[in-house]
């Protein structure tokens, strides 16, 4: 006897939108993962891009840069020709080769990220702090780049 395929039939219909997503990401994970079997450990090593916040307050651009697992001697920090780059590298702990990862979603490898700084800066005087693995660059702006306010006098 032959039983009509039915693709969706796993899918629990309970009006759950988010239960049904996370039963969908459930399947797609679990293809991936026979898919590529135990070659899927390499999948996160290589170049990883780290999240980045740039904004500007009246004195000052900031850039923040998230490196979690990394520490200030993994990082490197250039100012050339008014461009800034930050590079790094965040090596992945020893691998036990009994391991049998069942989810592997941590970035590692290097990475460079360049930003092209206003010709209004002081690049001489940038300062860079990393504490709990945030990277603040504080780069700050040149007098004449700061806003000035303009008197006005009452016309005769």
């Amino acid at each position: 006897m032959l039983t009509r395929w039915q693709p969706y039939s796993s899918i629990q219909r309970r009006g759950d939108l988010f239960g049904d997503l996370t039963h969908i990401q459930q399947e797609m994970n679990r293809f991936f993962d026979e898919f590529f079997g135990e070659n899927r450990r390499g999948l996160a090593d290589g170049v990883w891009l780290p999240a980045v916040d740039v904004s500007e307050s009246h004195d000052e651009f900031v850039v923040r840069a998230e490196l979690p697992g990394m520490s200030h001697e993994d990082i490197e920090i250039n100012v050339q020709e008014n461009v800034l780059t930050l590079k790094g590298e965040k090596k992945q702990e020893k691998k036990e080769e009994q391991e049998n990862f069942h989810r592997l979603e941590r970035s590692y490898g290097a990475f460079t990220r360049s930003f092209t700084l206003p010709a209004n800066v002081k690049a001489d005087d940038i300062k860079a702090n990393f504490k709990n693995g945030v990277l603040e660059v504080a780069i700050p702006k040149a007098e004449e780049a700061k806003p000035k306010k303009i008197a006005i006098s009452a016309g005769a």
